[in-house]
């Protein structure tokens, strides 16, 4: 069980508004620590809704959720917000970054909010991050200043730096060419490789999902192939 990263047992979800719709129909998978794993689908088939369900943001379903062994599913708010802080890392199309912050600044902030490490520590790290993904030299320069593909490996930088189980992607190269496309999807299998984290990562691309360890394919709410 210690290989286990993620675990969802038996997960239904339903819509209430503006009537009664089944969206997720009684899911059960794992996912392997270090494993890089693509969800696709098509629109409407409920991927999106899943990794907001395993990113512990929506608590609204019936079934179970489990990462790292911890059963989260029930636990109050202000709990869930503090294991997603530590735990899992977020990447999405757009890369979300606070636009006169430094690139350094940017990746610090979720461990400077987890407050576990002093922050010189903090801010090494942030740079050894930035030098893994290819843009230490960018460390200082805002946000706003940095190319997409440069601001979206930011955003990388930021999801790793609490060192987290899983990092999620929500159509993470949904905004680049396909030569970042390729330079993200080389980052995160290294960072799956070399470090044991575990990808997750919702993609609408045929080419980057096939090259993913595995691919979780939902079709009308059923799993296609688990």
């Amino acid at each position: 069980m210690d290989k286990i990263a993620l675990s969802v047992k038996n997960l239904n979800k339903y819509f209430y508004e503006p009537q009664t719709f089944h969206v997720l129909k009684d899911l059960s998978f794992e996912v392997k620590k270090g494993e890089f794993m693509a969800m696709t689908g098509k629109s409407g088939s409920g991927k999106s809704t899943l990794l907001y369900i395993l990113s512990t943001m929506d608590t609204s379903y019936e079934g179970t959720l489990s990462i790292n062994g911890e059963l989260l599913t029930g636990r109050p708010q202000n709990q869930l917000a503090a294991f997603r802080n530590e735990h899992i890392g977020f990447v999405f199309q757009f890369h979300y970054l606070l636009p006169e912050f430094s690139a350094i600044d940017n990746v610090m902030l979720p461990a400077l909010k987890l407050a576990k490490r002093p922050v010189e520590e903090i801010r090494e790290k942030a740079l050894e991050n930035l030098k893994l993904l290819g843009i230490g030299d960018q460390a200082l320069k805002a946000a706003n200043k940095l190319s997409g593909g440069q601001q979206q490996r930011v955003a990388i930088a930021r999801a790793l730096i609490n060192e987290p189980t899983i990092i999620m992607g929500d159509e993470p190269t949904g905004n680049l060419d396909s030569k970042n496309t390729q330079i993200v999807f080389d980052i995160f299998r290294e960072i799956a490789q070399e470090r044991g984290q575990t990808i997750i990562a919702v993609t609408h691309d045929d080419d980057f999902a096939n090259n993913c360890d595995r691919i979780l394919e939902l079709m009308d709410g059923k799993l296609v192939h688990p």
